[in-house]
């Protein structure tokens, strides 16, 4: 008990003594440390005594696109501990391709009559989907929030990055490190945050290196949010002479160094890597990555305590939440090579075809 005494009251920043108290029910502790040591004692994964459990105060549905890129689970975790600590219980409800769809998730969560929803990169990201769905579910009174992808056309609260903000800060970092021909690797054009990170490249490219929105829009390559998706799209970015590639999330980042190793190249002294997210592990690659870290849980808070106002009538401004992104500098990037070294790709076996990096694909996984 000592042991577990000790693990609880550092996780929540307080004494063993603050944390008996709390366990055994005494008096003398105020609310915010009795919480506090009730989520130390979640986060450990230790389980409360049977007279410090309440009741739950309802079920909250988190609708996600996939949990294979880790930003998701990472996303889900902190919303769930948010949603628990506010007595409520989190359902996680995962599309999967040739499995159900957002619009069959949400019937089932309203169905088990949830408290509310919280949606990460769903349809509402898609620019061209109909968004009459989410004022159906307005209408039979379910609360929800929406979490990437601003669409002016849903009546709710809404939590993004500033993944314009984003891309210019890996631009402005790429430019400082001597690159000139710096190319963005994302998914599909009608997303929003696919929209705006090409927005926010087209813009920094012409303030910072003054090229052209042509010129600028010719170093964007379109694929799937997927390793396998960065790698196409850097294969074409670096057959273009771009000796720097800004990625829309850190598995199209490792996508993207394993293309250039392919064409023997090495990152980061031939071609330099940038990712956005900043998943769990990802400083751990080989080499660590650069990236743009999306401040997830500042979000996920916002989100919840938008949803909680939503539930408990005192809506939160129908508007978009927008979060500062931060540029995490690690082992991808270094000083570009001057115009007379710049990398050429290690001859292709004959018969390679063009690369498919910016054909049309479905792609359900936009962060």
């Amino acid at each position: 008990m000592t042991a577990r005494l000790a693990d609880i009251a550092a996780q929540a920043g307080v004494s063993e003594a603050t944390v008996s108290r709390v366990l055994n029910g005494k008096p003398g502790v105020s609310t915010t440390t009795r919480e506090s040591v009730l989520a130390a004692l979640d986060l450990l994964g230790y389980e409360r005594p049977v007279r410090l459990r309440q009741r739950s105060a309802g079920l909250v549905g988190l609708i996600t696109p996939e949990l294979l890129n880790p930003i998701f689970p990472a996303f889900a975790q902190i919303i769930g501990q948010a949603l628990t600590r506010q007595g409520y219980t989190p359902v996680l409800a995962t599309q999967t391709p040739g499995g159900s769809t957002e619009d069959e998730l949400v019937e089932m969560l309203v169905e088990r009559g949830v408290a509310g929803i919280i949606f990460a990169s769903g349809l509402h990201a898609d620019s061209t989907a109909d968004m009459e769905r989410y004022a159906r579910l307005h209408g039979q009174g379910v609360p929800f929030v929406l979490i990437n992808g601003y669409s002016e056309k849903v009546d709710a609260p809404f939590v993004s990055p500033d993944d314009r903000g984003a891309v210019r800060l890996a631009v402005t970092h790429l430019a400082a490190l001597g690159h000139r021909r710096i190319g963005l690797a994302v998914g599909q054009q009608r997303y929003v945050p696919v929209q705006r990170k090409i927005e926010g490249f087209v813009a920094s490219m012409g303030d910072v290196l003054g090229l052209s929105e042509t010129e600028s829009r010719s170093l964007v390559q379109h694929s799937l949010y997927t390793l396998e998706g960065g790698q196409a799209a850097a294969t074409a970015l670096i057959a273009s002479g771009c000796t720097a590639i800004v990625c829309a999330s850190d598995m199209m980042a490792l996508g993207a160094i394993r293309a250039a190793r392919q064409q023997g190249l090495s990152v980061p002294e031939d071609v330099s890597v940038v990712g956005y997210d900043d998943s769990p592990l990802i400083a751990f690659t080989d080499p660590p990555l650069t990236t743009i870290r999306q401040p997830v849980t500042a979000m996920s808070q916002a989100a919840v305590n938008a949803l909680l106002e939503e539930i408990g009538g005192t809506p939160a401004p129908h508007s978009e939440f927008v979060f500062m992104p931060e540029l995490v500098v690690r082992g991808s990037t270094a000083a570009g090579p001057t115009a007379q070294s710049a990398p050429v790709p290690a001859q292709r076996p004959s018969g390679s075809g063009r690369s498919s990096a910016s054909r049309d694909v479905s792609d359900p996984t936009q962060t």
